[in-house]
């Protein structure tokens, strides 16, 4: 089976004998020695996509007179090496909670570096952020605009600020991971009777001294392959933009069209090129703001999910086979593997579809209908919902599921008391463990008895 080239990190490779390597190391010397299942992450691609997407909006807004600034989207799945990596491609570290924040902070990166969002946040973490000199901590609410003014009092600094806005624009794939929609606990809504919540939460936020209102932020989705969503997205915060100044006279500096850039999870997908997606929406910038009379803001994004999503796969080992007769007359092959829900949640949860591929040798020339099951005690525990492997796969093969960088390691959980998959980084011909996997001692340390 070829490997497609937009679904497998950059550095896979399938030898002679039909085993799979990533960055030049073999992925049954990586079983052996770290066990599975296993997150393997190809540095180079991790880097190469993160300098990838920089550079494209660089030039695209450069050419347009704008500056742009590229955040890293932490939730995707973060770790002290990988906002290092982030960081030393020229890239800032968006944080959603205290615990990402800390990660970030540990790796080195300047506060200023640093942007915390969350439509939740504690007293504590609203504290740090300040404490740490974030470059801006994204307001989700009407009250947290005197909370962030009273901690920055507090503190005896001037907090930068941004107003999470719902802009009505809905794009990607499940229900749950669209945050557009007005039905949804995200950001204040540029709608309404009057002045909306957004331009209240501004006009609120401006009558604080120790705020500083440096700009807006609009996220429409997940997972989202058609630009366009963006582009309406786009013109609609800027349109904000341009009334705020006209009623106040304060033009916002900075706009940031957030992420949600989709990735490749199946053969034959074509993932957005960010080259293609930071021109189009550098032209339609330039376009609104002429169309509006205001000068260009500085730009930011956030793709997470399609800077690492692709540079993982997650390693598997085959334990029981099963065939199993369906009503229609026909067989499909259950899988099962060493992981499962407790290391990639996002099919049972969304339904999200993925591939597989024996990795530890070529298989038959024959393939089955199969499905990849996991451990767990649910029957919802589904690694890949279709696949055609080899009809001879059997118990110790190993097993890769591509596209995993993203939300795999950052959900991963502890149902049915499983520890959790050690990542573990290839490049050139080595590989090293960046997150330890976790032990019973790990489990049985919490609890108290």
């Amino acid at each position: 089976m070829s490997l497609d080239p937009h679904v497998w990190p950059a550095g896979a490779r399938r030898g002679d004998d039909g085993a799979l390597s990533v960055a030049g190391v073999d992925l049954r010397d990586l079983a052996a020695e770290h066990g599975t299942p296993a997150y393997v992450l190809d540095e180079a691609d991790f880097r190469a996509r993160a300098r990838g997407f920089r550079e494209a909006f660089e030039r695209a807004f450069a050419a347009v007179g704008a500056g742009v600034d590229v955040y890293y989207a932490g939730k995707a799945f973060l770790s002290v090496a990988v906002a290092r990596w982030a960081h030393e491609e020229g890239l800032r570290i968006d944080t959603a909670t205290g615990g990402e924040l800390a990660v970030a902070l540990r790796a080195g990166v300047p506060g200023a570096d640093i942007g915390l969002h969350g439509n939740n946040k504690s007293d504590a973490e609203i504290e740090r952020a300040l404490a740490a000199g974030v470059g801006r901590i994204v307001v989700d609410s009407l009250g947290e605009v005197d909370r962030v003014a009273d901690a920055a009092a507090r503190a005896g600094v001037r907090a930068p600020v941004m107003v999470r806005l719902t802009t009505g624009v809905h794009a990607g794939g499940h229900e749950f991971i669209a945050t557009a929609h007005e039905d949804q606990k995200f950001g204040l809504s540029l709608a309404g009777e009057g002045a909306s919540p957004a331009m209240v939460a501004l006009l609120a936020i401006l009558a604080r001294p120790e705020l500083e209102l440096i700009g807006v932020h609009s996220h429409i989705g997940s997972q989202i392959l058609d630009p366009s969503g963006f582009e309406a997205a786009a013109r609609r915060v800027l349109q904000l933009r341009a009334e705020l100044a006209a009623a106040t006279g304060h033009l916002l500096p900075e706009v940031d069209l957030g992420g949600g850039f989709g990735i490749a999870y199946l053969p034959g997908e074509v993932p957005l090129e960010p080259g293609r997606v930071a021109k189009d929406l550098a032209g339609v910038v330039e376009g609104a703001c002429a169309e509006l009379g205001t000068p260009l803001p500085r730009i930011s994004i956030e793709p997470g999910r399609a800077i690492v999503g692709p540079t993982t796969l997650t390693l598997y080992r085959v334990g029981t086979v099963k065939p199993v007769t369906l009503e229609d007359g026909g067989t499909r092959t259950y899988v099962s593997v060493d992981g499962g829900m407790s290391d990639n949640l996002r099919p049972a949860l969304y339904g999200a579809r993925y591939t597989a591929a024996l990795a530890s040798r070529r298989g038959g020339a024959t393939t089955v209908a199969a499905r990849v099951v996991g451990k767990h005690c649910e029957s919802g525990d589904i690694v890949v919902h279709d696949v055609a492997l080899p009809d001879d796969v059997a118990p110790g093969d190993l097993l890769a599921v591509p596209a995993t960088g993203a939300y795999g390691r950052s959900m991963a959980s502890n149902y049915n008391h499983v520890p959790r998959p050690p990542v573990i980084a290839v490049r050139d011909g080595a590989a090293r463990v960046i997150v330890r996997r976790e032990t019973e001692d790990d489990l049985l340390a919490l609890d108290l008895g």
